[in-house]
């Protein structure tokens, strides 16, 4: 009498005889003799499996607790059934210990912002030990990254610390930049005004010396005048002036002796300075 065993896909069947083991059944049917041989199945399928939480110490010697899940498949059902009592927990305490001996590696802020190194370190780690179980992990996922306590709190006064000094920073760029911007005003002002006021010298200097010239060219015009109107005047007009100024000169009591020569010279400065006098009338 034969028994019948029915193998579904993804599955294999395991047959022990007389409680060793003989054989493997694929997925299909198979034949088997009752009571002597036995078959278990195995499932070859892809499964989760969240491990409990675990805690490592950093390299810096900060406690962090650390949530992992995977995904794993077997990929020998005789080793993984008659070569460990329990390959599942053994695969999770292989996975635990690589995992804590990769955190006690690495920096708190490094565990903190490195999950996808973590990964790669661990799947590269635990490959070929799991292997001996008959079991291969397809995935691991890092989840919440907890600080103890007493770290979290230290981070958070960290960070509170590190805002106020940027705040404050901040706050002393901003009033140099101010007294910065100030500066270059006030300076602008002072250039401006110094422009302004070399301007206004430099056209009053230009005014002064246009008025200078202006007096000078008329200063020039009257001497030219006079000089041609001396030269044109008759000498018997210089002699009457002559005689008036000896005349002028006797009414204030001083008696004045001019040579006879000099009688013609005498009067045309007299009339010299009278037209000048005239002139200056005008």
């Amino acid at each position: 009498m034969l028994g019948i065993k029915i193998v579904q896909q993804n599955n294999v069947g395991l047959v022990t005889f007389l409680g060793k083991y003989s054989r493997q059944f694929e997925s299909g049917i198979h034949f088997y003799i009752p009571f002597i041989e036995r078959v278990s199945t195995v499932s070859l399928q892809s499964q989760p499996l969240a491990l409990p939480v675990q805690t490592g110490i950093t390299k810096d010697n900060a406690s962090v607790s650390i949530q992992v899940t995977l995904n794993y498949r077997i990929t020998n059902a005789e080793r993984y059934t008659f070569g460990n009592s329990n390959s599942i927990q053994s695969m999770a305490y292989q996975v635990s210990g690589t995992l804590r001996d990769i955190i006690g590696s690495m920096d708190l802020d490094e565990v903190l912002n490195s999950t996808d190194k973590i990964n790669t370190k661990l799947m590269q780690n635990i490959g070929d030990l799991t292997n001996t179980y008959g079991v291969m992990i397809e995935r691991v996922q890092i989840g919440n990254l907890t600080p103890s306590k007493g770290v979290s709190e230290a981070m958070e006064n960290q960070i509170t610390a590190s805002k106020n000094k940027q705040a404050t920073i901040s706050q002393a760029q901003g009033n140099a930049e101010q007294i910065r911007l100030n500066t270059e005003a006030q300076n602008a002002a002072k250039i401006a005004t110094a422009k302004a006021d070399k301007q206004q010298t430099e056209i009053h200097a230009d005014a002064q010396a246009y008025a200078t010239k202006i007096q000078a060219d008329a200063d020039k015009y009257r001497i030219a005048e006079l000089q041609a109107a001396y030269a044109a005047a008759d000498p018997k007009y210089f002699n009457a002036q002559s005689i008036d100024a000896i005349r002028a000169a006797g009414t204030d009591g001083n008696l004045i002796i001019v040579p006879n020569e000099s009688n013609g010279l005498y009067g045309q400065l007299a009339a010299f300075s009278k037209m000048q006098k005239t002139d200056a009338t005008k």
